[in-house]
């Protein structure tokens, strides 16, 4: 009993529904997703890396083409010549690799004490220097207090992606 690797379609916006009702059949499904910034707070923050299609680690000679072909908000196995078509494990294997770097290199940026000395990377502010204060709850922005002129501190809120910890100049 051959055990592979298959991509299986979606219908649109489907992924989700999909994913769960393979699931709930114990089948093994791996939907690469990747964590997005999108401009509407309220749409949705994660999303298909794929979208319309994931992956399906079954015995399609046991379970039959037509198991995924009937199954709600499917569209069936990616076919060519109308015969499912093996997807490499190497493939599988290297794609969560990938993922998996990309969530490490989106995340935020250590949490930073107030009071932490940061500089700014970009913007009307590019290069200058800050104070971090705070970050704003519900949402990816900062507050870090900047000092232009005077000896004022003004408060300034930026997104969090715009400050990097300033480096210790003595070293």
């Amino acid at each position: 009993m051959p055990v592979h690797w298959y991509a299986i379609a979606s219908h649109p916006n489907k992924e989700d529904v999909l994913w769960r009702q393979l699931q709930t059949k114990n089948i093994e499904v791996f939907y690469p997703c990747i964590r997005v910034k999108p401009v509407n707070p309220r749409a949705k923050k994660v999303r298909a890396y794929f979208p319309g299609y994931m992956f399906v680690r079954a015995d399609v000679e046991r379970l039959g083409v037509s198991f995924f072909q009937y199954m709600p908000y499917a569209k069936g196995l990616v076919s060519f010549g109308g015969e499912p078509s093996v997807v490499p494990d190497e493939l599988i294997s290297t794609l969560k690799v990938k993922l998996d770097q990309m969530a490490q290199e989106a995340r935020a940026p250590e949490d930073l004490p107030a009071g932490q000395p940061v500089i700014i990377q970009d913007g009307p502010f590019s290069g200058y220097e800050a104070i971090f204060d705070t970050r704003i709850s519900g949402t990816e922005r900062v507050r870090v207090l900047l000092r232009l002129l005077s000896d004022r501190q003004i408060p300034v809120e930026i997104h969090r992606d715009k400050i990097v910890k300033k480096k210790n100049s003595s070293g």
